[in-house]
């Protein structure tokens, strides 16, 4: 698919907050993912497929009935359980940027401010807040800074059609190999532009403009390499085509959708990332929904989350489980 190492050479969006690197896609990243051991857990439902009924789940706050006395766990329903798989106790951030070679995007490219916000400034704010240590007791440490920002990646790409999981895994691959950075210790979160769709699977996508298979705002995944070993990623599409916090957020629609799944992702791939280790066990409404599956609510054609101060700024995003609360929480 891709002759040689010079053939696709990424370039600057936009002055980023991190040092962006320099990478380029060829065969060898297209055979690691043909040779690779794919596995990818659950999605963040679009309020869209939510409202179709083509999405079963609670899309009201649990509460905390006690439904068997007896029974511990069952009087908490929506509680995590800890099926002994990895968790991600450090990590740095690295985000990869899709700019398209395409026509009708502005000015011909995306920079990082006009089709993401700021998902960088907020990884950093995230990371310093009292919100990131609700993962604490998942993954049983208690040290402040355990989550940071990386180096950056701005890659131009030509594309017809959505993007697959095996597109996305070509290019993470690239950045993950030109860094010599894999394992729990690195998060890669691949940011779409507008207009481009993604499938996690055949006909399970973030698809917008294609209802009938529209039913994702993010993902996270995992692969383990023949070359370089275990990446986590997360997949992050252009969150104004359907996935967006209601109007009036503190740092406009765009920032905050982009923050929210952003969040989401974060916190499932800490404390999940490879659908072995917390996740919901103990009813049939919430099996296999993790951190932020419990804690994802809707109203009409939006995602339903609270304002609050995260590090040094407030954000409008959504909240996650705490165990401890037995509830959803922002831990403020």
């Amino acid at each position: 698919m891709f002759a040689t190492r010079s053939l696709m050479t990424l370039a600057l969006l936009s002055a980023a907050a991190s040092p962006a690197q320099n990478v380029t896609v060829t065969d060898a990243d297209t055979i690691a993912v043909r040779d690779a051991k794919i596995r990818f857990s659950r999605g963040n439902p679009s309020p869209a497929a939510m409202a179709s009924g083509r999405i079963a789940r609670f899309t009201q706050p649990v509460r905390n009935a006690q439904t068997t006395p007896s029974n511990a766990e069952r009087r908490f329903p929506a509680d995590l359980s800890n099926s002994g798989g990895a968790v991600v106790t450090f990590a740095q951030s690295h985000a990869i940027y899709l700019n398209p070679i395409a026509p009708g995007f502005p000015n011909g490219t995306c920079t990082i401010a006009n089709c993401w916000g700021d998902p960088e400034g907020f990884l950093r704010d995230l990371g310093v807040s009292e919100f990131i240590h609700l993962t604490d007791q998942y993954v049983k440490l208690t040290s402040s800074n355990r989550y940071t920002v990386g180096v950056s990646t701005n890659l131009p790409y030509t594309q017809s059609g959505p993007l697959s999981n095996n597109d996305i895994l070509t290019r993470v691959h690239a950045v993950a190999a030109s860094a010599g950075q894999s394992g729990y210790g690195h998060i890669y979160h691949v940011f779409l532009p507008p207009g481009q769709d993604v499938c996690q699977s055949p006909g399970v996508c973030y698809s917008p403009d294609i209802p009938s298979t529209d039913f994702l705002c993010g993902y996270h995944g995992n692969a383990d390499f023949f070359d370089i070993g275990h990446v986590i990623y997360t997949v992050e599409p252009y969150q104004l085509g359907g996935c967006s916090v209601a109007p009036g957020s503190p740092n406009g629609a765009l920032a905050d959708s982009t923050a929210n799944t952003l969040s989401h992702e974060m916190f499932e791939t800490i404390t999940d990332p490879d659908f072995t280790a917390w996740f919901n066990s103990t009813t049939i409404d919430l099996q296999g929904e993790e951190i932020g599956d419990v804690c994802s609510f809707f109203i009409p054609g939006f995602f339903d989350v609270p304002v609050f101060k995260i590090g040094n700024k407030n954000y409008a995003v959504q909240r996650e489980y705490d165990n401890i609360s037995h509830s959803c929480s922002t831990k403020q």
